[in-house]
């Protein structure tokens, strides 16, 4: 797997995040089903947010696009730092990672509470 560090939106915590993964192969087929887990590190056992393109988090766009969503109360249980995510597609057998990682700073904002 390559390292590549591009620029994207903080996740601040409490708020819903969304961003656009951008790919040069086709790695996001019409029909797919995706899920990809977050963690505060790869080696966490605590799952902070299972992201699921059933419920709508992982959202094809296109063949090569997905958007990717997370719910404000998902965010509200991560702490300042970074998390990580990656993605599997579960439409085959076996199952097939989509050979990429995302870590994501998250900060913690200074307007927060508001209900």
């Amino acid at each position: 797997m390559r390292s590549a560090i591009q620029t994207g939106p903080t996740i601040l915590i409490g708020y819903a995040y969304h961003l656009r993964l951008e790919a040069t192969v086709g790695s996001f087929p019409e029909g797919a089903r995706l899920t990809g887990h977050v963690r505060a590190t790869a080696a966490a056992e605590e799952i902070l947010a299972s992201l699921t393109s059933e419920a709508g988090e992982l959202l094809r766009v296109s063949d090569y696009a997905l958007d990717l969503h997370i719910p404000a109360a998902a965010t509200a249980r991560m702490r300042p730092g970074s998390v990580v995510l990656d993605v599997v597609r579960r439409d085959v057998e076996p199952d097939l990672h989509l050979g990429f990682a995302l870590e994501i700073p998250v900060i913690l904002p200074v307007t927060r509470g508001l209900a």
